[in-house]
This record gives C-alpha cells, sequence and structure tokens, in this order.
C-alpha cells in the first residue's frame, strides 16, 4: 500500500545584475520562519501553476519586475522538525523588466555577490549559493533541520556533505 506524502513546493530566485543578487531581508512578515533573514524571492505554488509560473507570478508580485530570462539551477528538499517536507526549485534570472517596488514580506536589496556571506543566512542557503557561484551544473540538495535551526545533514545529489 502505497502512502501520499503531504509537502511544500516552493520556488526560490536569486535575480542577478551587475554582479549583484536581490536579497530580501525578511522583517515585515509576521510569524515568519525566515524572520531576520536574507533570502532571494519566491514561495508557494498556488494550484496548477508549474514552477516557472509560480517564479514569475512570485517575482512579479514580491518585486514588481518581469522576469524575461532565468535558468532552473537546483531542486532543494528541505527537512524541518518534524513539519511536512518542502520542495524548492531553485532559479537564477539575468533577465527583467520593471521597476523594483516595495515588498510587504520584507526589504529588497542589491547586494554584491562577493558580500552575500556576511548576512544572516540559513546555514543550508550558505551551501546552495555557493554551489551557484561556482555554477554548478543543476543539483539535488537535501537539507535536514532540527527546531532549533541547527543544520543536521546536508547532501548533494544523494552524496553526504560534511557540516
Amino acid at each position: 500500500m502505497s502512502r501520499t506524502v503531504e509537502a511544500e513546493i516552493t520556488t526560490l530566485c536569486y535575480v542577478e545584475k551587475d554582479d549583484q543578487y536581490l536579497m530580501m531581508h525578511r522583517i515585515k512578515k509576521a510569524h515568519d520562519i525566515n524572520e531576520g533573514k536574507w533570502i532571494g524571492i519566491g514561495g508557494h505554488f498556488l494550484q496548477n501553476e508549474s514552477p516557472e509560473d509560480c517564479l514569475l507570478r512570485e517575482a512579479r508580485e514580491e518585486t514588481g519586475l518581469t522576469l524575461t530570462s532565468w535558468r532552473l539551477r537546483g531542486v532543494i528538499t528541505f527537512l524541518y522538525a518534524d513539519d511536512a517536507a518542502e520542495y524548492m526549485f531553485l532559479y537564477t534570472a539575468h533577465g527583467f523588466t520593471g521597476t523594483l517596488q516595495p515588498c510587504d514580506e520584507g526589504v529588497l536589496e542589491w547586494v554584491p555577490k562577493s558580500e552575500i556571506g556576511s548576512l544572516n543566512l540559513w546555514d543550508g542557503d550558505r551551501i546552495f549559493l555557493r554551489l551557484l557561484l561556482e555554477n554548478a551544473p543543476c543539483f539535488s540538495l537535501k537539507l535536514k533541520y532540527d527546531s532549533d535551526d541547527r543544520l543536521l545533514l546536508a547532501e548533494l545529489d544523494g552524496r553526504p556533505l560534511s557540516i
């Protein structure tokens, strides 16, 4: 007998411009698991959306930008304490139109890629941001956290990473 697995499905995107990533400092949303962290833009799928549909909608909603060029970089499996798994499609985008608008979830800021490591990031985000900066081929990354936000496990393409 097979069992249905409950999971969240999301996208995350790092928009690139002039050797910078567009980052969101999550300081506006109440009861936010990402409170105080710096992350890319993105969010949860709506019914019948493809990953690209979600990516484009979330970019417009959170930034006012219309993405014109993007690339799937990886799929991240997040396991957090006893919560349902989250499967995240990770993108970078290097083309867009429009004007950056304020976001109700956090403060948007262009951050030089060389300064990303000094930000308050999830430990797992540091791993996939490094892979993005190294221009790694499309990857699968599994990250497991405990309820105290400690990274317990990281596996890249099914192989353990030292953390």
